[in-house]
């Protein structure tokens, strides 16, 4: 009798097994000899997800054990407050340290609600192992990460990880404790770096000056999010250092988001008119309608991406009015208030290159949902 996989090329099974969790994963590959050849060959585990919430239990299971040196991209799911699932994660991340030397993408990320004053040292401890293991890494995320990232991770990165293209630490901690030195000696140690994510705190003037350095490698996306209080007591960066930083690496795209806990005079300090804004988030316990015209003067030509939480008023209604007219790039807006009638046909009339909005007439039940433009 042919076995269930001997009609199609492991090529073909693998093209079909990267797309199955973990679980079903392991139970393909226990079918038939071409299908266990087929799910643990390298083209299934290069590019992979695992969610320590449903697929991970006890022990690491010797199935997945044996295919991790084919991995060379990870996403990995765990939900701290769960201690299940906390100690599989921490577990995978060390053995990843212990036999890391493919990997090359790593990207963690919390589910849930994190126990009040969790520090996180147990995650964090493992994620400087994988730094200091694998020496190949080209891009880490810890964007979802809810613990106070140091100064301590970034020189880790900087000390073992020289071939980084990408690193986001631009997570929603309320403290901020990477200092603008650690960032500056990882621009020394990792010349290919394209992509920076950081707390407004952990930027500085001589960060700028040397992203405009003459010999840096092409810079092409820096994130930046301000949410805690250090970030409101940073010092401002002078539109002249922006401009400079603009005229060396024309295609940056910078990505800000403004939260509450930024007061006035800092939102003012933090948006310079030279400052190539691609996408901004405005969650501000003040003023809102300020920000959207400053945005609508002077990021006409870049902005593809506005998020708006704010209070409905017809002065909002006004200023995105204005926005929508300038800014025809835009591809992306959601204002998380009831908008006027007017508001969603100057958007529709101005913007032609528009996707996805969320601009609600009335109220609705929560979560709103965006619409897609055919």
């Amino acid at each position: 009798m042919a076995e269930p996989g001997e009609g199609l090329p492991e090529e073909v099974l693998a093209l079909i097994f990267r797309h199955l969790s973990l679980r079903d994963r392991a139970a393909a590959a226990r079918v038939c000899r071409a299908w266990a050849a087929a799910a643990t060959c390298s083209a299934v585990w290069h590019d992979t997800k695992i969610s320590c919430e449903c697929e991970l239990e006890g022990m690491l299971p010797p199935y997945l054990s044996a295919c991790l040196d084919h991995v060379h991209k990870l996403r990995l799911e765990f939900e701290p407050s769960r201690k299940p699932s906390r100690r599989a994660a921490i577990e995978l991340l060390m053995v990843l340290a212990g036999r890391a030397l493919g990997l090359r993408g790593l990207r963690l990320e919390c589910r849930g609600e994190k126990p009040l004053f969790d520090a996180g040292r147990d995650i964090l401890e493992a994620v400087h192992a994988v730094c200091g293991a694998a020496s190949q890494l080209r891009h880490l995320d810890l964007r979802c990460l809810p613990f106070t990232l140091d100064d301590a991770l970034v020189l880790q990165a900087a000390r073992s990880c020289p071939e980084l293209h990408s690193l986001f630490l631009d997570n929603s901690t309320l403290v901020g404790s990477v200092g603008p030195g650690s960032v500056l000696k990882l621009l020394e140690a990792c010349p290919r770096l394209r992509a920076l994510g950081l707390h407004l705190a952990s930027l500085s003037h001589a960060i700028l000056e040397a992203l405009a350095a003459p010999d840096r490698a092409p810079f092409a996306l820096l994130a930046l999010r301000c949410a805690c209080p250090e970030d409101a007591r940073a010092s401002p960066l002078p539109n002249e250092a922006w401009v400079a930083l603009r005229r060396r690496h024309p295609g940056l795209a910078v990505e800000l988001e403004l939260e509450p806990a930024l007061p006035a005079e800092s939102v003012t300090r933090v948006l310079q008119p030279a400052v190539p804004v691609a996408a901004l988030r405005l969650n501000l316990s003040g003023d809102t309608v300020g920000p959207v015209r400053f945005a609508a003067h002077h990021y006409a030509a870049t902005l593809c991406a506005l998020e708006v939480r704010a209070a409905a008023s017809a002065e909002l209604n006004a200023a995105l009015e204005e926005l929508a007219a300038r800014c025809a790039a835009l591809r992306e807006v959601h204002c998380f208030c009831v908008v006027s009638h007017s508001v969603l046909d100057a958007f529709r009339a101005h913007c032609p290159r528009l996707r996805t909005y969320t601009l609600k007439l009335t109220r609705e039940p929560h979560p709103w949902r965006p619409t897609l433009v055919a």
